[in-house]
């Protein structure tokens, strides 16, 4: 097996550490290499849909994140049919985007909001 370096903020290593006791992986590669899989899958499954379809496209940021949030948004408005933003505690977003259109262009702003570091959680739904 490949050894990588990874650097993690502590808030995530103490996350993945909870996760750990939690659900009884035998250490922090467990997890790891469990969450990259899931994420594998979850990618694989998304890059398969095609033609029209319906989905829910689920966001959460820093407050101070707005503007990467709507430079992104503004490109894949012929999907978006509605947003809805909600402010949460802690200074953070709940975005919530009901999407109609092309799975291939929903797959592509799925995976923009997942590679920029201003997004803390994206959850796209297949309906």
């Amino acid at each position: 097996m490949t050894i990588i370096s990874i650097s993690l903020s502590e808030q995530l290593l103490q996350e993945i550490d909870q996760l750990k006791d939690e659900t009884g992986f035998s250490g922090r590669s467990d997890v790891i290499r469990a969450s990259a899989r899931m994420l594998i899958a979850d990618n694989q499954e998304k890059k398969n849909l095609e033609g029209n379809i319906n989905s829910i496209l689920i966001l959460i940021h820093k407050q101070k994140s707005e503007d990467k949030v709507t430079e992104i948004k503004h490109d894949f408005e012929d999907i978006i049919e509605t947003q809805i933003h909600s402010h949460l505690k802690e200074d953070k977003c709940l975005e919530l985007f009901i999407l109609e259109g092309d799975a291939k262009r929903m797959h592509t702003l799925t995976k923009m909001f997942q590679t920029t570091r201003k997004i803390d959680y994206v959850r796209l739904i297949t309906i």
